[in-house]
């Protein structure tokens, strides 16, 4: 009758945590790039009559399917289409992989993501080197020359970033007014994604199972990684009715194995009570 009790608190403790996914699910409903998780379940060990005790979770999986995109008025937002993951380095140079490809150039020429991570790639003089054995570096568009600057910074659907060359120094550079290539957003093939850590912030960090983790210019023949579009950034894959649907589900789940304890509850009080 005990192990009835074991397998009811199991069950309760099982529910809660599908719960708590499915909620954070819909919290972020509307966060860029946020990919859902879903709970799977697990009997627990039988012995030798064959009575289990309950369910467990065996594992929360993230589901990397692929999501459209919601237009933007910034020409640095980035969304790949297809697969592939955009690199970043934090300010402990520490590596991270994201779909979020909120973007923007800082005074310092970098260009970085909304939470300050520099974003990698290859620099205009790295550009001969941009295939899969070519470790990208943190993008810096900065003029070499206090005497040039850029304007119509534009990042492309191969990810190379141009701008318009113009030279205010004393007399002629043959590449005034001209458009100039100046570097490349990198775009990461992980062989297996199921093998990626959750970090935070939209990141996930090379875990021991993800394989040997390769970059290419968005879009290669033959690189697995997708092209890129510019004022765009990707949805969260969040099915908004599926979530309602497993909630509903979980909760009656709940609600049967809070049943299985009243019950054993009020077999042990008659059990109790069989001297009165």
């Amino acid at each position: 009758m005990m192990k009835a009790l074991y397998s009811g608190v199991a069950g309760l403790r099982s529910h809660q945590t599908k719960m708590d996914v499915i909620g954070n699910n819909i919290a972020n409903v509307n966060t860029s790039a946020y990919k859902a998780q879903r709970v799977n379940f697990a009997d627990v060990y039988y012995n030798t009559s064959n009575v289990g005790y309950g369910a467990k979770v065996s594992s929360v999986d993230t589901m990397y399917s692929l999501s459209g995109y919601s237009p933007t008025d910034s020409s640095t937002d980035l969304y790949i289409s297809g697969d592939g993951y955009f690199t970043v380095k934090d300010q402990s140079d520490n590596i991270f992989y994201t779909r979020n490809g909120a973007f923007k150039f800082e005074a310092s020429g970098d260009l970085i993501d909304a939470s300050g991570s520099k974003v990698l790639g290859w620099n205009s003089t790295d550009l001969s080197t941009v295939d899969s054995t070519g470790d990208p570096v943190a993008i810096n568009i900065a003029p070499a020359s206090t005497d040039v600057t850029y304007t119509n910074i534009t990042i492309n659907t191969d990810g190379t970033i141009s701008a318009t060359y113009n030279y205010n120094g004393t007399g002629t550079d043959a590449k005034d007014n001209t458009i100039v290539t100046l570097g490349c957003v990198a775009v990461a093939n992980v062989p297996n994604q199921n093998g990626l850590v959750l970090s935070g912030n939209s990141y996930y960090s090379e875990g021991k199972d993800t394989g040997n983790i390769s970059y290419y210019t968005p879009g290669k023949p033959g690189s697995g990684t997708g092209s890129l579009l510019t004022n765009a950034l990707e949805m969260s894959n969040v099915d908004l009715a599926g979530a309602f649907t497993d909630m509903i589900t979980t909760q009656r789940g709940f609600q049967a194995n809070s049943k299985i304890i009243t019950t054993v509850d009020q077999m042990l009080e008659e059990l109790v009570n069989l001297k009165r």
